[in-house]
């Protein structure tokens, strides 16, 4: 009996030791669970919105470049293959375009008609390997006449924005030894399909953006990715006020932004969401309204009667004005806040930035018959995606308002 009881006390410190052990394993879980939380809770989760080509994947670039040390050699040396694609897709596309424009643009060399045959029978072929004859072939139909005047229709059919970019570029991206420029990877165009998340750190302040295909037939993706998300961030190409969807040729692209931003702003889900509006392409945009060959009035009626508010906001009050309900901005003290363009725009530049502007935000305003909660409001910025200096001051900005609004979620402010 004696010797039961020696086992059985045995047994008991055995027991308490290993509940003691388990307790500490509880508490660290507890405390790692809790820290956890806290990162979590601390992370702004950025979702970027918008239709396809508006710019959404360039800004995640810039993110890289700017907050994640650019992109290494092996990174760049992926890229070659992309830049390549891009331009033999717009020689392609833009020769093709000369014999169903209408009326249709001839060569203005005629004795290059058979560079013109290579290109849509050769070129086009899948496995395509880009022998130097490629880009013999690209470079002399890049510089001629009737070439040049089909790339000035090109808002007729469809074509990449970097088109023009990098078949400029033709001769340094066809050396051997050609490795790609921060600008020569923003300026890629690859479609984005499925969802992607990029994670990032500013100031010690962490971000999750993540980008989903624009297309009408990736949106249905979008969904998966609203939960816990700190503000959307809806990209919208301005310059596309004269271009159709290519996957609809009968609607205009600045409608069916229009379109999708009211759909957006409007879902049930998304009503605690602020969303920060990027008014992208500025550049483009500019360069359009100064050529004046392909006017805004002819698409958009209205712009005829339209003008600019009284009083011209100043660059440090234009992203945020008072009449569309914008929480007040924190502001940068290192880095000046300002637009693309500046106070001595061309007027007609100027009105047409605007315009565009106060399109979107009328959806914001439709039907507000009183205060809209804090938890929804709209930030417009300016934007030019492939502009890096740009995009970080708007950032810098748009993190202000996220962690303003993050502090105001928590009843800090």
């Amino acid at each position: 009996m004696p010797m039961m009881g020696c086992w059985g006390q045995r047994k008991s410190e055995e027991t308490r030791d290993l509940e003691k052990k388990q307790k500490r394993a509880n508490r660290r879980i507890d405390e790692q669970l809790k820290k956890d939380k806290q990162v979590y809770r601390a992370t702004h989760r950025l979702l970027l919105l918008g239709a396809g080509e508006s710019g959404k994947s360039t800004i995640v670039k810039q993110m890289k470049i700017l907050h994640q040390n650019s992109f290494d050699e092996q990174e760049r040396r992926q890229k070659i293959a992309d830049i390549k694609k891009n331009i033999r897709d717009a020689i392609i596309t833009i020769t093709g375009a000369m014999s169903t424009l209408t009326p249709p643009v001839p060569l203005a060399d005629h004795t290059l008609q058979s560079r013109v045959d290579y290109i849509q029978d050769v070129a086009t072929q899948p496995e395509f390997s880009y022998p130097s004859e490629f880009y013999e072939h690209t470079e002399l139909l890049w510089k001629d006449g009737g070439v040049q005047a089909c790339y000035e229709r090109s808002n007729e059919y469809q074509l990449i924005d970097c088109a023009q970019y990098f078949l400029d570029r033709l001769s340094v991206v066809k050396q051997s030894d050609y490795l790609p420029t921060d600008q020569d990877i923003l300026r890629c165009r690859v479609l984005t399909s499925g969802i992607y998340e990029t994670k990032f750190e500013v100031n010690h302040v962490k971000f999750h953006m993540f980008d989903v295909g624009g297309q009408r037939d990736e949106r249905r993706k979008w969904i998966q990715c609203f939960n816990e998300v700190r503000a959307i961030i809806f990209v919208a190409a301005c310059s596309s006020y004269d271009m159709v969807l290519r996957e609809d040729p009968s609607q205009n692209r600045l409608r069916e932004a229009l379109d999708l931003f009211r759909s957006v702003w409007n879902n049930r889900w998304l009503k605690k969401i602020s969303t920060i509006l990027f008014l992208n392409k500025q550049d483009i945009l500019e360069q359009k309204i100064t050529d004046g060959k392909s006017k805004l009035e002819d698409y958009y009626p209205e712009f005829v009667s339209y003008t600019v508010p009284e009083r011209p906001l100043h660059p440090a009050e234009e992203e945020c004005p008072k009449s569309f309900c914008c929480l007040p901005v924190m502001t940068s003290s290192r880095v000046p806040r300002q637009s693309t363009q500046q106070a001595d725009d061309n007027p007609e530049v100027m009105r047409a930035k605007y315009f565009i502007r106060d399109e979107f935000m009328r959806i914001c305003t439709a039907g507000s018959h009183s205060t809209p909660s804090h938890q929804h409001r709209c930030y417009p910025h300016f934007t030019c995606a492939v502009d890096t200096e740009n995009i970080r001051r708007v950032f810098n900005d748009c993190k202000d308002i996220i962690q303003r609004k993050h502090l105001v979620d928590i009843e800090m402010l």
